[in-house]
């Protein structure tokens, strides 16, 4: 399956008004549960706080990052976009401009000479609006104004419905742009490390196995991790292969004297933060697993984009504390390189590069419907 632009009606429920606003727990966040996992998320961002899943003992492990207390997620300086919903447009935009009809225009400049994630007022720093919740699912609203994030013009509205059953959670987005035809691109950021940092031996993301065995292509990108425009190919054993084989260890290829730099940074950004192209995979195949023999969990994702990002966290910098159920006594902070973040979603920046031919696909108008799915099942090894 691959990310759709249809013809559909405007989303009512983005601007629907519910008489009595759901309200969230004690802890200030909305609980969904199935027999398998527990999800807590905010309004902010549309944010999942906690994803527990049982490890190898039966144990709930927290396997995603974030924060104990709530109201730092808007006060981080650094905004990692922790399991949230960045946009309208994910990812960079080659140095802050697009055409659409031949009118170009100019996003903000915030990575570099880069745009990322349409700017420091995407979606990812927005309240959003509680529309549904039951005890397995949970529905937000967005509504974003024209140019509210620079050079994004047309009123979008968008929503996401996160459920869970049994040991699958689904995530689905829509969104529509009635007004006039404008970038709209999606992810859901989300970062994992399973096993919750209890690892005794080691807080880093290595340890954990990274199979996509339909991705052996992936975008050749700078210095500041901008597609190129060239398709690459991992060979076996090479940096940017996990496609060869189900057991290469995200660090497979520390030994390289390329890894350290592997994700530019002028040299100082170790492992990974590109684009892996999805080829020919079955429908409903899981297309990514990310494993840990530590904890013994498994995540398997499937999803109807053609690719997804792989960043391995090389820019935390050891200043955000772990939540209080994660971490040791000795591990209480998040450190670089020990986690990863599998973001499914278009080509990065493919509004830019008409040779891939995926404009089409990254630009919604009226009369048009965009929308994104994705789950990940977890189990043991």
């Amino acid at each position: 399956m691959r990310c759709s632009v249809v013809a559909l009606p405007v989303l009512a429920a983005a601007t629907s008004v519910v008489a009595q606003a759901p309200r969230p727990g004690d802890d200030g966040k909305y609980t969904i549960s199935s027999s398998g996992i527990t999800a807590k998320f905010i309004p902010y961002g549309a944010t999942l706080t906690n994803l527990f899943v049982k490890d190898k003992n039966g144990e709930d492990v927290d396997v995603v990052l974030g924060y104990d207390d709530i109201n730092y997620y808007p006060e981080d300086p650094g905004h990692p976009v922790y399991n949230s919903i960045p946009g309208r447009y994910v990812n960079r935009i080659g140095k802050g401009k697009y055409t659409i009809d031949g009118t170009t225009y100019t996003t903000q400049l915030n990575d570099g000479s880069n745009t990322l994630h349409s700017g420091n007022n995407n979606w990812s720093y927005r309240v959003w609006n509680v529309t549904d919740f039951t005890k397995d699912s949970i529905t937000f609203t967005v509504r974003d104004a024209s140019n509210s994030s620079q050079g994004m013009l047309g009123l979008v509205k968008g929503q996401v419905t996160y459920s869970v059953s049994g040991s699958k959670w689904n995530i689905k987005m829509e969104a529509t742009s009635p007004e006039a035809k404008t970038p709209l691109m999606l992810t859901h950021h989300t970062y994992f490390n399973l096993d919750a940092y209890k690892n005794p031996d080691t807080v880093k993301i290595w340890n954990h196995t990274l199979y996509m065995p339909y991705s052996k292509r992936y975008l050749v990108a700078d210095d500041g991790a901008l597609p190129t425009g060239k398709i690459g190919t991992a060979e076996p054993n090479s940096i940017n292969d996990f496609a060869s084989r189900p057991d290469l260890f995200l660090g497979h290829a520390r030994s390289d004297p390329k890894f350290a730099g592997n994700c530019g940074g002028g040299g100082a950004c170790e492992g990974y933060n590109g684009y892996f192209l999805i080829d020919d995979a079955p429908k409903d195949a899981a297309v990514v697993q990310l494993a840990s023999a530590f904890s013994g969990i498994k995540a398997d994702l499937r999803t109807d984009q053609p690719g997804v990002v792989i960043y391995s966290c090389n820019w935390m910098d050891g200043s955000a504390n772990l939540k209080s159920t994660q971490g040791t006594k000795t591990n209480r902070k998040v450190v670089r390189s020990s986690c990863v973040a599998i973001e499914a979603q278009d080509y990065v920046d493919g509004i830019n590069h008409p040779e891939w031919g995926r404009v089409d696909k990254q630009i919604t108008g009226p009369g048009q419907a965009y929308t994104w799915e994705s789950s990940w099942t977890f189990g043991n090894l």
